[in-house]
């Protein structure tokens, strides 16, 4: 079954677009900010229902990184995997490439038929690194 055609409305355009546009996964509302920049008087809930429906339609992915994080968005609706900075949340693509054998082996020895797989790679970024440096160099 495909994916419901979803009918572009001017409020609807400018979400896409922002989603379009940004490499950096926003949340809902950093979307809400960006969009409210281009068209005046769009309501919280118009962002939320258009996200929602540009999801459900095929034309946006939605990320879930850790328990208590807000959403985020991707333009990329091709499988990558995402490097998420613990120390100021910045996410970024990546491809991660599992070991063919590895994949087999959980075939055979669990019974379980990998369909496809999403690695989220948590850590430091190289900006979070080095204010660390730099507050450690400090005391």
């Amino acid at each position: 079954m495909s994916a419901p055609e979803l009918r572009l409305t001017p409020q609807r355009r400018a979400v896409l677009d922002v989603v379009a546009e940004s490499d950096d996964h926003p949340t809902a509302g950093q979307v809400l900010d960006r969009v409210r920049e281009r068209v005046e008087g769009v309501g919280a809930a118009t962002v939320y229902r258009t996200l929602a429906l540009l999801v459900e339609s095929g034309q946006v992915a939605e990320l879930r990184l850790d328990e208590g994080q807000a959403l985020r968005y991707d333009q990329n609706i091709h499988r990558h995997d995402h490097l998420v900075c613990t120390g100021c949340g910045q996410v970024q693509d990546t491809h991660v490439r599992l070991d063919a054998d590895a994949l087999a082996e959980l075939t055979e020895k669990m019974s379980f038929t990998v369909a496809g797989y999403d690695v989220q790679l948590h850590g430091r970024c190289a900006r979070c690194v080095a204010q660390d440096k730099a507050k450690e160099s400090a005391q």
